[in-house]
């Protein structure tokens, strides 16, 4: 399967990507709405390259913006008989209003997942004018942003922005009766597959949806449902006796990333009217006291925190390319997944993730200041980013809140500590296949795993901290990092019974430039790196206290210099030295 399609997991043949160079116009005085720029008239002085933001330089703009941006392009449209247009924006940051010649054809609030406009109604045969209005504010302290910086210069740990379009555009021409979404999952039993299928202008006529999965050429499993409302959800049982193989070997991880293709199709009486491919992995996730399961049995996670951001597109991917080398990457260095850290994957990326073999942890983008605006925003985000990517095997976790950030008065604010409870109830609710952080770092309130960050650069402390399961709890009991404890009063059951995952930790810097932020201790030579990185994994890998850890971070990120590799994907030292760092093992173990 190729994973060039912008959306992996129900691929149809026909589409058209509108990325490249469209029209561009900043409006920081707010006068394009009056002055109707979004008429195919109105003047763009300059040219973007979509879906590089702004403010980065691979968009050809590669300055700060402020107030509206607009963009314009022109497309081509031959229509098809009875058929509808879809437009796909896969992201824009962070409110968007979208024309289509001069017809106003929907707005959306939201960064970090895709939004959809049906614009049949608006297009003609020939050339069509789309035009885009963007905002995001600088200073919205409301608003979920991630590690984007609300400062007029980059500080600490947070960089330059992503504003407007940062994700792909693109065109689907669909059929009036569609399948409108198709999520998959493995079945409790691994022996199946939970099929959830939305059926759009189901018609008066008999609907039968049709699903087959196979393993290559072999089929497993073929099943048809009547469509009796816009809905059909069933649970498909393999057929393993029709395969050679164990059903074992049917399993996705890591270390076995196998996925079955699945293909969808809809008829309407004799007449099949759509037809969309995609891939299920068989897998579980679930916590017993101690540890993360992974089908069933303890798995212990070695992560990296991603933040998934390039020098010269930001949180834009450059290219499939670079995320396919990513992935890669990963895997050679040893960790078999990642934290996905205060941004929503690109769904190419989780592609990558599902076919090579990384689990992911999934970080919802924090907004900085608490207020019911923020909690909505937070919930819509949240909503919109398990309803994309629910499907993908990858993704074994979400991560609600980090570090208190938009919950930053927890140990005296009953009603923040409701919104985390909140949020990881409505996490469990809308997927309770996962499992869920709900404030990692510190201040644990709810959730199946404690996160704890620990930037000691001493693996002595580390071993002493979580060496064994005892002292892993107590640490987890008593600690406190600055001002705030690990655990709130009243989780004392839960610091019994939970896994304990050191969700953060390493930050050992190794550069030569001037003009990095210091914060996690001294800056050492690059040929250390990998003693100085083994040092410290030996001390929490399989066997101490911990279900798991996630070393900060595979890159330098702007002015964060603690990578493990440059801003360029560079490995600071030999990759098979890193690797054998990070696979590193207790001592008591070996």
């Amino acid at each position: 399967m190729t994973f060039v399609y912008p959306r992996p997991q129900m691929v149809r043949d026909e589409f058209t990507m509108l990325d490249g160079p469209w029209r561009f116009i900043h409006d920081p005085d707010d006068i394009g709405v009056t002055e109707r720029w979004f008429d195919p008239h109105a003047e763009f002085t300059n040219t973007i390259i979509v879906p590089n933001p702004p403010e980065s330089p691979a968009s050809g703009i590669s300055q700060d913006v402020t107030g509206p941006i607009w963009y314009r392009r022109d497309f081509d449209h031959r229509p098809q008989d009875g058929g509808r247009l879809l437009l796909h924006f896969e992201g824009v940051d962070h409110l968007a209003s979208v024309w289509v010649n001069s017809t106003h054809v929907g707005d959306h609030e939201g960064s970090q997942s895709r939004f959809t406009v049906d614009i049949t109604d608006a297009v003609r045969p020939g050339t069509n004018t789309l035009v885009v209005r963007a905002i995001d504010s600088v200073t919205d302290l409301e608003q979920p942003r991630g590690k984007q910086d609300w400062l007029p210069a980059p500080h600490v740990i947070w960089y330059r922005r992503t504003s407007g379009i940062w994700r792909s555009v693109w065109l689907e021409p669909v059929p009036p009766v569609r399948i409108d979404r198709l999520n998959l999952q493995s079945g409790p039993t691994l022996g199946s597959v939970d099929v959830e299928a939305r059926i759009y202008g189901l018609p008066d006529a008999q609907a039968i949806l049709e699903v087959e999965l196979r393993l290559a050429e072999r089929l497993l499993c073929r099943a048809q449902f009547e469509c009796v409302s816009g809905t059909v959800a069933a649970s498909l049982r393999l057929d393993h006796e029709s395969i050679e193989t164990q059903p074992e070997d049917l399993w996705w991880s890591p270390e076995s990333p196998t996925l079955l293709d699945v293909v969808a199709r809809l008829r309407v009486g004799t007449t099949t009217v759509d037809r969309v491919r995609s891939y299920v992995g068989l897998r579980t996730v679930g916590i017993d006291g101690s540890n993360v399961l992974l089908n069933n049995r303890p798995y212990f996670l070695r992560l990296v925190l991603e933040q998934g951001y390039w020098p010269e597109s930001h949180l834009a991917s450059p290219s499939i390319d670079a995320l396919e080398t990513e992935a890669r990457l990963i895997k050679e260095l040893g960790f078999n997944g990642i934290r996905m850290h205060q941004t929503s994957a690109d769904p190419r990326f989780l592609a990558c993730c599902d076919r090579l073999g990384l689990v992911v942890l999934a970080d919802t983008a924090a907004a900085y200041r608490f207020s019911d605006i923020a909690l909505r925003r937070q919930t819509d985000e949240l909503m919109a980013m398990i309803g994309r990517d629910a499907s993908h095997p990858c993704v074994i976790a979400w991560v609600l809140f980090n570090e208190s950030w938009g919950v930053p008065d927890l140990q005296t604010r009953p009603e923040q500590r409701q919104a985390v409870m909140a949020l990881t109830a409505l996490a469990k609710a809308l997927d309770p296949t996962r499992i869920v952080l709900g404030n990692d770092g510190w201040e644990y309130v709810a959730g199946d795993v404690i996160g704890v960050h620990d930037y000691t650069q001493d693996p002595r402390q580390l071993d002493a901290r979580y060496g064994t399961a005892d002292a892993a709890r107590h640490t987890v009991r008593t600690r406190r990092p600055g001002t705030r404890p690990l655990m709130l009063p009243g989780n004392d059951d839960a610091a019994e019974c939970l896994p304990i995952l050191l969700s953060e930790f390493g930050g050992i810097s190794a550069h030569n430039t001037d003009d990095a932020w210091e914060a996690y201790g001294d800056v050492i030579a690059t040929e250390e790196l990998a003693s100085r990185v083994g040092q410290l994994v030996a001390a929490v890998s399989e066997g101490s206290g911990l279900a798991g850890f996630c070393y900060t971070q595979l890159t330098d990120t702007a002015q964060e210099k603690n990578g493990l590799l440059t801003e360029t994907r560079q490995p600071k030292c030999p990759l098979d030295t890193l690797r054998d760092a990070i696979r590193a093992n207790r001592p008591d173990q070996v």
